[in-house]
């Protein structure tokens, strides 16, 4: 005799109790009340009934052919629940697929034509911040590895390396994961990367301003996507892309005004406007005032 307690007259009665498996295998408790039977909740889960694993996703990118395969090939990525989903022989094409396959592991080297490495990790540690990077490289350079290691870098190795130092790489980048996935906790490296990247953007702009240049061509520069380098950008400075490139390109003009010689015209086009219009529409909406009267304010010179 048990007592129970019904929602629907919202009273306790005695109950006798039984056990009733159902058609799913679930073990629910069974109370007689009167001449009535209720099922009050289940006792367990159906034995039969599996969790999902968890598959963490791979890619590896190396210009060295025998690499990319030996690393697929040799390891066993079964053990720790991997799965080589992709590999690529070069950076261009392994930023391609990892923005394709959304990796939770990538191996890559960092010395390949035509990438920067640092800002190539910088940019991947700062778009997806639960990815696990390792670097194998022969490039043998102190501060490169420290810089790489500080932007969130998993392990640094240099080429050749052993199968042993492969495999604590791997059980490393694949304990983090779980780590994360149990905790929840964002990587603390993503900070670091997010301003490694935007010192470089703003870098670039400084060297470049005079260009026709886009978000999209500086996001490509930078190896992060277009809308998440507008993302870093507004977190870092409090200014969009074309903002942050218009308050470049009028503090370069402000230093040329204070050549009289210059025409105003000149100098636009000298700082990447395309037409004064554009330029004295910015410049105003900076200054708060003309460039000639910005001219006449700093140095005194007749108006043009």
């Amino acid at each position: 005799m048990l007592a129970c307690f019904c929602e629907r007259t919202s009273v306790w009665l005695n109950c006798y109790e039984n056990h009733l498996e159902n058609e799913n295998g679930f073990d629910y408790s069974v109370y007689k009340i009167g001449k009535s039977f209720a099922l009050i909740k289940p006792r367990g889960k159906n034995e039969n009934e599996k969790s999902v694993k968890t598959v963490y996703k791979v890619v590896i990118i190396d210009d060295e052919p025998i690499i990319v395969e030996g690393l697929t090939k040799i390891l066993p990525w079964e053990k720790w629940d991997c799965r080589v989903v992709a590999t690529a022989l070069d950076g261009i094409e392994g930023a391609r697929i990892i923005r394709q396959e959304r990796p939770n592991i990538v191996i890559s080297d960092i010395a390949m034509p035509g990438r920067d490495g640092l800002k190539m990790v910088a940019g991947l540690k700062s778009e997806f911040e639960d990815m696990e990077i390792s670097i194998l490289t022969g490039y043998r350079n102190f501060d490169y590895a420290r810089e790489a290691l500080n932007l969130g870098v998993t392990r640094f190795m240099l080429k050749p390396s052993r199968e042993e130092e492969l495999i604590e790489a791997v059980e490393t980048m694949v304990a983090n994961l779980k780590k994360k996935k149990i905790a929840g906790v964002p990587d603390e490296k993503e900070a670091a990367a997010g301003s490694f990247i935007v010192n470089n953007a703003l870098a670039y702009i400084q060297e470049h301003y005079a260009e026709k240049i886009t978000l999209g061509e500086l996001a490509e520069k930078i190896y992060v996507s277009q809308w998440h380098l507008s993302k870093l950008l507004n977190k870092h400075t409090g200014q969009n892309f074309s903002e942050i490139l218009g308050s470049v390109r009028i503090q370069q003009a402000k230093e040329k005004l204070k050549d009289p010689a210059l025409r105003i015209s000149d100098i636009a086009e000298a700082v990447g406007f395309q037409d004064i219009a554009h330029f004295s529409r910015v410049f105003k909406k900076q200054t708060g005032m003309s460039a000639n009267e910005y001219r006449n304010h700093m140095k005194g010179s007749p108006r043009e």
